[in-house]
């Protein structure tokens, strides 16, 4: 059995669907866990999904990563711009990393412009809503070498 794809969501993402949906929309975060599912599933992969409060259960995850994923996608919510330590765990691992956020950042409060989480991604898709989590997984797809 091949690596899964690790799908990683930060802080307040369990609030999805309810969480100031002007800005996150009303899809909930089973709901984008679905999603992924059917997304990873018609191009061969498996998924392990996970979201977390807390940066070190992130960290774990990720470096658990090292050896048991083919690939990471991770929406770090708020730890985007505040996590070293996510960004010194993401750089120990040998897989392409993506970078997702259903806002678009840049658009936002200034301080949401820097991302610690960039200086270790392969990409970064943001701005495009849940959809960014299929087109997450079509690039990662495409790194892993596994086209449509």
């Amino acid at each position: 059995m091949s690596k899964p794809i690790l799908i990683l969501n930060g802080p307040n993402l369990n609030l999805l669907g309810t969480r100031e949906p002007e800005i996150y929309g009303a899809t909930t975060l089973p709901q984008v866990e679905d999603m992924c599912r059917e997304e990873a599933s018609a191009r061969g992969f498996e998924i392990s999904f996970h979201q977390s409060n807390s940066e070190a259960e992130i960290i774990g995850w990720i470096q658990g990563a090292v050896s048991g994923a083919a690939g990471i996608i991770i929406n770090p919510a708020a730890f985007t711009h505040t996590s070293v330590a996510i960004l010194d765990a993401l750089k120990m691992v040998p897989c392409p990393v993506i970078e997702l956020h259903i806002s678009n950042p840049h658009a936002r409060e200034e301080f949401r412009h820097k991302s610690f989480v960039s200086l270790a991604a392969t990409g970064v898709i943001c701005g495009l809503g849940v959809d960014g989590y299929k087109l997450a997984i079509q690039a990662m797809a495409g790194l892993l070498g596994r086209s449509a």
